[in-house]
Order: C-alpha cells, then structure tokens, then sequence
C-alpha cells in the first residue's frame, strides 16, 4: 500500500509545486480536488479484499454500503476462507445481514440481455451475474427470521450501455454518517482475486498462475463524485423498461423486479482529509447513448451526461502523457484494440509522441490471460496494433525507447498509469480505445503530488515484477534512483557508470536478490 498524502522530494525527478504539477499533469476540463482529499494505492489482492471486509463490517444501521461491478461471487469469503473451513463468510451473506441492521445495502452488475439468455454459449459474465441477482435478492440469513428477504430489492442488473459495450465501472461506497470512503480500481469481488507476492498460491489449467490488481481508498470531498456516479447509475438503471430475457431461464422472467426504487439521496458535504501537496481527480468514461430495447432496436441519450457522452478518463491520460519528460509506465491487461473501439481516442500517438520526445515508454502486461477468455498464453510477441500504431512509426533509432514487457505466470488486471513519479491514474479502464470513448462505462482516479508517494508506488510495483523483496533499505534506495531503476528494463538505459550486470546478478545492485525471474520483453528486442 501508499498512502498519498504527501512527503518529502528526494530530487530524482524535476519537483515543481502543487499548482503547477495540476496545470502540466491534469486534465482541465475535470473538476479538481486539492489537498483535501487522500488517496491510498493498494496493490495487493489479499490486502484489498480485507480492506474490503473492514470497510463494509464497520457500517452500521443507517449507514450505507453500494457495491458497483462487472461481476460478484457470493460465495466468496473476503479474508480468503473457504466454505467448510471455520469462520467462513459468504459475501451474501455479509451483505444480507448489513441490510437486517438497517444498512442501505444496494448493488448495482452489470447486465445484458442478449448474452444473458444465452443457454450455452458464455460471453462475459452477464449469465452469472443473472444467478447472483437472483441468489441475493433471495438470501436468507442465518441469524433472520424465517421467510426474511433482506436484500429482495437491493441488486440491480444494469444491462444499458452501448450495445457492444458493458458497464465496467468497479467501485464500493460506505457511508458511515456523513462521511463516504470510496475504494475504486481494477477489483471484482472473485475469490481468485485474493493474491499477493510472490504470487505461487493459484493454479489454472493445472499451472502456475498469479493475479495481479490494483485500486484506490479515497477519503474526504472527492468521494462525493464517486457517490454521484452510484446514485447516476442506479437511477438510470431502475428507470429501464421491466426487460425480458429473449430466451427466459429457468426461474428468471425479468432482469429486474418491479419493486426496486430509485431512491438513493444525493452525497452530503464531506469533511476534508488534508493532504499536503496532492490533487485529485475522479474521472468518468461514458458513451453518448444507451439501449434501451432490441425490438425494435431502441437508443437513448442519458439524461446525466452530455450529448456526446464523457471521455475524461482519455482527456486525463492525454494531458499526463503529453506532459511526460521521464518516463510513462502503464500496466494493462490489454495493449490491443478489440471491437467497438474508437480511433478517436487512441492511446497510441501520444505514447509515440512522448517516445519522440526521448521518454521512456515501459508497458507491461499478462504472461497469463484470465481464465474466463480460455485462451490461456498472451503477449508472447507484438501485436499488430503496437506494432503498427506505436513502433514501426518511430524512426528506428528511437524504437528501443519503448518496450512491451510480460509477467510470467500472471495476469495483469491492474489498469494503472505513471508518470514522472509525480502522477499515477488507476481504475476500471482499460488502455484500448473502448474505455477511452465510453463503449465500455468506466471510473478512474488520477493524483498528482509534490510529495514521494508515487514514486514509492513505482518502487512497490517495480520490485515485486523484478521478484525481489522490498527489505533491504539499500534495494529501495536503488530503485528510488530513478536513473538507476529504468535500467532493469533495458541495458543501455542504464547510467554509463552503472556496471553492466546491474538488475542482471543478484547483489547488484545491493539488495538485489531475486526469487526468480518472470519480467520478460517482449519486445521491440
């Protein structure tokens, strides 16, 4: 975990104030929220899930707890038990008794009707999401009494969007009181998400494998935005038509129940949560319109967004990447266009127009895809669009100031940016176009500090893919020495009086002492 909230500068990149890192790094048009409101980057799926169980167990009656995702596994225990083993908890079951305590409890998954009355072909997790509606809003809970429903008319199936697009937004508000904290990121409430370094608990296929994620805790008056887009979401979609399934399943006539309302009151005035030197901002990607109906095909415009949708997500990632004079360091699951993208909001010419510029650009990805795309290997060479749209542009000598590097053994889920160890954006969107235009809905949170806190972020994150464990005060001190630290990814990025087996052999440089190594490029070679 890092907590941004300030911190001393130890010069390894250039240090302007607060004022002008916003001006250089954040996107105008977003709304900003300066030094009032914390931001703590958590990278570690077991500390995430249990940060999650504290979070939603201190809510009490009255208080409220919102759930928002692409998917949710009742079934799973937040600390990692499993069922049979003593003290284990069902997520449904948690839920179900925040509601019999008088918690607002409402979940919000995302739906959609076509794929979701497919009886035997699986696209995405829509079919699952049916079951889990059904299953929670007919949770009995051990301590209820008899016949007791607590959460009959909390979850909501929101199956608008742009047709080929999802609702990909993943976010939980609890409100305690007043006072809303916010946990936003690349987490789905899945037991196979509970991971943690070195990543050697998971197996698929009979394999190795290991999940890596990321999200955001926000404190203070930058949940409020959060909260809007919750109270957004479920308003729009509890006012959609009473939809039927094209093939109705077994048990399930309608997506959603007549009795669920629309109520949920707008956010208080939060409290501050001083954070010396950061800003925030909350950044939503939302598409102009949404279905509404398949016979006859039907198209709205939400009533909550402009005409021509919201694409803040891009317009923050564009200013951060345009203003890079280090490096941009982006983990992705996808580095790849996929249908309903955009070219409009594309990445790639400014990655290549930061390349020209002589800033390091390191992606890095997944050796091991998600199991539920079945495929199970990626990244093992370029792919066209990198290829075509990024590096063949570049003039050759150039082309090594980019590089595309995999995790072995891994899937790569965490969508977060880095830039100049001065900003760092991390969420929901993916780095292909969809997200950037708002096929796919999606929610962000990008700071900017004149404190350490993003650059120890970039020392977390750099050692664990290097495999080596953060003990040793003289390993951080050289993964601090931004000069120094590129040079685990490519050779000659390394400074001309760094010895040539540094991040190469164990002890150089000191503290270096990898488990293994799994970091691979990919390529340009």
């Amino acid at each position: 975990m890092v907590d941004v909230a300030g911190g001393r500068s130890d010069g390894s990149v250039d240090r302007p104030g607060l004022d002008q890192l916003i001006g250089r790094y954040l996107a105008p048009a977003v709304p900003v929220h300066r030094e009032d409101s914390t931001v703590e980057m958590v990278v570690d799926g077991r500390q995430w899930m249990l940060r999650m169980r504290e979070l939603l167990g201190s809510a009490g009656p009255g208080d409220a707890v919102y759930i928002c995702g692409l998917q949710l596994d009742h079934n799973m225990d937040l600390t990692g038990r499993k069922p049979g083993e003593p003290g284990y908890e069902p997520l449904g079951e948690l839920l179900a008794g925040l509601a019999e305590r008088g918690v607002d409890v409402r979940v919000v998954l995302a739906g959609a009707v076509v794929a979701s009355s497919l009886r035997n072909l699986k696209i995405g997790p829509f079919r699952d999401n049916v079951r889990t509606a059904h299953r929670l809003r007919h949770w009995r809970s051990a301590k209820a009494p008899a016949g007791q429903q607590p959460l009959r008319g909390r979850v909501l199936l929101d199956w608008s969007g742009s047709g080929i697009g999802t609702n990909h937004q993943k976010f939980t508000l609890v409100r305690r009181d007043n006072e809303i904290t916010a946990a936003v990121g690349g987490f789905d409430y899945a037991a196979n998400r509970i991971d943690e370094f070195p990543h050697r608990r998971l197996t698929v296929r009979g394999g190795r494998w290991g999940w890596h994620d990321a999200g955001a805790i926000v404190r203070g008056p930058a949940t409020a935005d959060v909260w809007h887009v919750f109270r957004m979401r479920w308003i729009n979609g509890t006012s959609l038509p009473r939809r039927r399934f094209i093939w109705t399943p077994r048990r399930f006539p309608v997506l959603n129940p007549s009795l669920i309302t629309s109520e949920i009151p707008p956010a208080a005035p939060q409290p501050q949560a001083p954070a010396s030197g950061v800003a925030v901002q909350l950044l939503r990607s939302v598409g102009p319109w949404y279905v509404d109906s398949l016979v006859p095909w039907g198209r709205r415009h939400y009533t909550s967004v402009p005409p021509e949708g919201v694409q803040e997500v891009y317009l923050a990632l564009v200013q951060a990447i345009g203003a890079a004079r280090r490096y941009v360091y982006i983990e992705d699951q996808y580095f790849q266009e996929y249908p309903g993208g955009d070219d409009r909001y594309g990445l790639y010419p400014h990655l290549r127009a930061a390349a020209m510029r002589g800033v390091k650009v390191i992606l890095v990805g997944s050796g091991t895809r998600d199991p539920a795309e079945r495929a199970p290997l990626i990244n093992r060479t370029l792919n066209q669009d990198l290829q075509d749209r990024l590096i063949e542009p570049l003039p050759p000598h150039l082309r090594r100031t980019v590089g595309l590097w995999r995790v072995n053994h891994l899937t790569v889920h965490a969508k977060l940016v880095i830039v100049d160890d001065v900003f760092a954006s991390v969420g929901s969107a993916n780095f292909f176009s969809r997200s950037m235009a708002g096929v796919d809905t999606e929610l962000t949170v990008a700071t900017v500090t004149t404190g350490t806190a993003v650059r120890d972020l970039r020392v977390r994150l750099w050692a664990e893919h290097l495999r080596t464990p953060l003990t040793d005060p003289a390993l951080r001190t050289a993964l601090e020495d931004l000069d120094l630290a590129l040079g685990a990814f490519r050779l000659e990025w390394l400074p001309p009086d760094a010895p040539a087996g540094t991040w190469r052999c164990p002890g150089m440089p000191a503290g270096f002492a990898p488990q293994e190594s799994v970091l691979t490029l990919v390529g340009p070679p």
